[in-house]
C-alpha cells in the first residue's frame, strides 16, 4: 500500500480538515530543511499526504481508493409524532336572529247606512254599529303567554267587537255614495296604520220610489181621464221637482225615460205608469162612466181568445 497519508500527518480517516491543517503545520516546521534536524524525506511525504488530505475531491478518491471511505449512514428517519387534533377556531356565540317584523296595515271596512229621501236631501246623524277587529287586550297580539295558546283569543292574537259611530251626512247626497272614515277600519300590526271605514249610502225606497244605482224608478198612478186626455205629472227628486207630460192615450205599463245631469254626474228618472181607479167616486163620477159605457161601440175583448 502506499504510504498512509493519515498516518503522516498522525490523523485519522474521521479528522475533520481543521485537524488536518494544524497537523501538517506541526510537522512542517518539525521537519522542514532549514530547521535544527530537519528531514528533506520526511517533509516531502509530510506535503504530499497534506496536498491529497487537504482537497476534498482528492481525499475522497484516496479514502474510495485505499478502503479509507465510509458511506454515510443513512440518517435515521424523522420520528412519526401523531399531531395532536386539530383545533376548530371557536365561533364567537351569536343569540338566535330574529326575523324582522315588518308593520301590517288594518283591512278596510265596508257597512251600508240606509237612510230616507228626505234626509238625502237635507242632511243627516247617523249612528253606526261597526265590527272592529282589534289587537287581543289580553296578549297584545302575541298570540301566546308563558308559552301557550292566550286563553283570551285562542291564539289568533285579534278580537271583534262592535263599536257605536256617529256619522254625519252631509246634504244632497245621491244613493250608494260611499263616505270614507279614516282609520276606523282594522287595527293595524306591528305599528301598521288602521285601515279605513266605507258607507254605502243607500236611500230607502217606499211604496212609488225606489232607487237602484244611479236609476230611480217611480210607479205613478193615472186616473182613467188622465190616461186618455193626457196630462203633466209633478215628481219630486232629491234635485227638487221635476215636471213629466203623458201623452194622451197612454196606456197602464208604459215607461217614460228621463236623464238629469247633477254636477257632473248623470242620473236616469224611470216613470212607470198605471191606470187606476180612485177608491172613491161622487155620484155625478159614475153617471159620467154609465154615459161613456153607452157611448162605447167597441170591446177591449173583442179578440181576447184568438190572439
Amino acid at each position: 500500500m502506499k504510504n498512509n497519508y493519515y498516518e503522516i500527518l498522525g490523523v485519522t480517516p474521521d479528522s475533520d480538515m481543521c485537524e488536518i491543517k494544524s497537523a501538517y503545520r506541526t510537522l512542517a516546521r518539525k521537519y522542514h530543511p532549514d530547521m535544527t534536524g530537519g528531514n528533506i524525506n520526511k517533509f516531502k511525504e509530510i506535503n504530499e499526504a497534506y496536498e491529497t488530505l487537504s482537497n476534498e475531491r482528492k481525499r475522497m478518491q484516496y479514502n474510495m481508493l485505499f478502503g479509507f471511505y465510509k458511506k454515510a449512514a443513512a440518517p435515521p428517519p424523522p420520528r412519526q409524532e401523531t399531531p395532536p387534533p386539530r383545533k376548530e377556531p371557536e365561533q364567537p356565540k351569536t343569540s338566535p336572529k330574529k326575523e324582522k317584523v315588518m308593520p301590517q296595515n288594518g283591512s278596510d271596512l265596508t257597512a251600508e247606512v240606509s237612510i230616507t229621501m228626505s234626509e238625502a236631501k237635507y242632511g243627516t246623524s247617523k249612528v253606526v254599529n261597526i265590527l272592529h277587529t282589534e289587537l287581543c287586550p289580553k296578549c297584545k297580539g302575541r298570540k301566546f303567554i308563558n308559552g301557550s295558546h292566550c286563553s283570551e283569543c285562542n291564539g289568533t292574537g285579534e278580537k271583534s267587537r262592535r263599536r257605536k259611530l256617529t256619522v254625519t251626512v252631509p246634504p244632497d247626497i245621491k244613493n250608494e255614495t260611499r263616505l270614507r272614515i279614516k282609520g276606523e277600519g282594522n287595527v293595524g300590526k306591528n305599528g301598521g296604520q288602521n285601515g279605513d271605514l266605507f258607507l254605502v249610502i243607500k236611500i230607502e225606497s217606499n211604496k212609488n220610489v225606489r232607487y237602484e244605482g244611479k236609476t230611480v224608478h217611480y210607479d205613478v198612478p193615472l186616473e182613467p181621464h188622465e190616461a186618455v186626455l193626457g196630462t203633466s205629472v209633478s215628481l219630486k227628486t232629491l234635485e227638487g221637482n221635476i215636471l213629466i207630460k203623458i201623452p194622451p192615450r197612454t196606456k197602464s205599463g208604459q215607461k217614460f225615460r228621463i236623464q238629469q245631469n247633477v254636477r257632473g254626474d248623470v242620473f236616469e228618472i224611470l216613470v212607470t205608469v198605471h191606470i187606476e181607479i180612485p177608491p172613491y167616486l161622487s155620484h155625478d163620477e159614475i153617471k159620467l162612466y154609465e154615459k161613456l159605457k153607452k157611448m162605447s161601440n167597441g170591446s177591449l175583448r173583442e179578440n181576447f181568445i184568438n190572439e
